[in-house]
């Protein structure tokens, strides 16, 4: 009779574990459908963007994170499936995202789709390695998040109440950038065109850059 009852317990327990988890994957859904509706003017919100990475991202990818608010907005906003993922675990290594990519091509090479998710500071600090890509004709796709700042840095500053000091960028065209190197590059700045932008990105034969003017406060 213990052994039935702690058995009848446990189901219950696990139930009740299911349930809860409903509840709160429920609270989640509805905080990101609302935070899909948001706008302040001052670029793409990073819900839209994985949203719509989400929704074009192929099962079997290799997605390869920077760190900073890119990879905290991925972590919240993106539905995964069968994705692999590579991060290195917010050990402050700014930049990894493309190199990863390129070090999961030579793994890999085009048996799977590969995917390098940065900021804008993380992508420049690599930004030279995309012609590495052309050259070995790596067909690498990089999604950059550019909202001319270390944003993650800028909140770290504000949470601290101090000045926000030296977190803003001057950054190239990174669209304009990718096209002089001989891959595909496209910018975008308004929501409507994020989908079908990514698109052409995902489906082009060979290294390909997608910039998305981005608001560093709808992270």
């Amino acid at each position: 009779m213990k052994i039935l009852a702690a058995k009848m317990t446990s189901f219950d327990n696990k139930i009740n574990r299911i349930e809860d988890i409903k509840k709160r994957s429920d609270i989640w859904a509805a905080e990101k459908a609302k935070r899909l509706t948001e706008d302040r003017g001052k670029g793409i919100s990073s819900i839209s963007v994985f949203d719509a990475l989400s929704k074009l991202t192929p099962d079997n990818a290799v997605v390869c994170v920077d760190v900073g608010n890119n990879a905290y907005s991925l972590g919240r906003y993106f539905e995964s499936k069968q994705q692999t993922f590579l991060m290195s675990g917010y050990l402050g290594s700014i930049g990894f995202a493309f190199p990863a990519a390129m070090g999961a091509w030579a793994a890999v090479g085009s048996q799977r789709p590969i995917i390098a998710v940065a900021g804008d500071g993380g992508f420049c600090q690599y930004l030279a390695e995309l012609t590495t890509a052309v050259k070995y004709k790596m067909p690498i796709k990089a999604i950059i998040l550019n909202n001319s700042e270390l944003g993650k840095i800028s909140k770290e500053q504000r949470a601290g109440e101090f000045d926000v000091w030296a977190t803003d960028l001057v950054n190239p065209n990174f669209s304009q950038y990718a096209n002089s190197c001989g891959a595909l590059g496209i910018r975008v700045t308004e929501n409507d065109a994020l989908e079908e932008a990514m698109k052409t990105i995902m489906s082009h034969d060979g290294p390909a850059l997608l910039e998305i003017i981005t608001d560093v406060g709808l992270i």
